[in-house]
């Protein structure tokens, strides 16, 4: 088992935001977690993360038969999980290759002396090396290159897990088909397990997750396969879809 979170209860000053989420994460398996806005879903992943504004009050977090409940961000990361933000931020100054070099654990001052490692991974993304290794970290990047760029440092450090915080959001067709096909050749030759954050279906087809899980009020409260949820959210919504499965509450 990759990841098991038992009964994960977090609040934000003092507001209670997760309220008792439970989640198994096999190895090599990709699930997918949807909802609304507002439902938990980023929440989780930055609890998942190491996030320290992220209170947990109650319930366990173990990665790789470690329990990680309560280390910090780094010692998630060197552990192997990674997470791929929403809007990964401009930062001037720093250069593309330096952060891809330092995230493969690559000595940043030297890896031009042999750039073979940086270029193959901005390769697997679709960044052509000479015109993105030298470029300042997503500085005028599009919102597609930006998601590469990402995914880049991402690949860097082999990871175990990944967590993808809506990677498909603000990028066109060409980019999101770059995306899924290089997450899924990662995944497939690391055998490497992903959580799939995502209000649409367009990402998961190149991942096919094995289940689909909905997020609603802080707690998962609907879960199934690809071939099941995806059609209901398509025609129902996630709002009449919950309501008729949970017609009590």
């Amino acid at each position: 088992m990759m990841l098991e979170v038992q009964d994960l209860h977090v609040s934000v000053e003092r507001k209670e935001l997760l309220r008792g989420v439970n989640l198994v994460v096999d190895e090599g398996e990709v699930v997918a977690i949807m909802g609304h806005n507002a439902s938990g879903k980023t929440t989780l992943a930055l609890t998942l993360a190491g996030f320290p504004q992220y209170n947990i009050t109650r319930g366990r977090i173990i990665f790789r038969g470690e329990d990680i409940t309560f280390k910090a961000i780094h010692e998630r990361a060197k552990a192997g999980l990674a997470i791929a933000f929403q809007s990964p931020p401009a930062i001037r100054g720093i250069k593309l290759g330096d952060m891809i070099a330092l995230a493969g654990g690559v000595n940043p001052w030297t890896y031009k002396l042999d750039t073979g490692f940086v270029e193959g991974v901005l390769r697997k993304v679709n960044l052509e090396p000479s015109l993105y290794r030298d470029r300042e970290l997503n500085v005028g990047f599009s919102g597609g290159e930006r998601k590469r760029s990402e995914l880049a440092q991402i690949f860097a450090m082999k990871p175990k897990l990944i967590i993808l915080d809506e990677i498909d959001s603000g990028v066109d067709i060409d980019s999101l088909r770059i995306l899924g096909g290089s997450l899924r050749e990662y995944i497939e030759a690391n055998r490497c397990s992903a959580i799939v954050i995502t209000h649409h279906r367009h990402i998961l087809q190149y991942l096919k997750p094995k289940k689909v899980h909905i997020m609603s009020n802080g707690k998962i409260v609907l879960s199934g396969t690809y071939e099941e949820l995806i059609p209901k959210i398509e025609s129902l919504g996630y709002e009449a879809l919950i309501k008729g499965a949970s017609p009590n509450e």
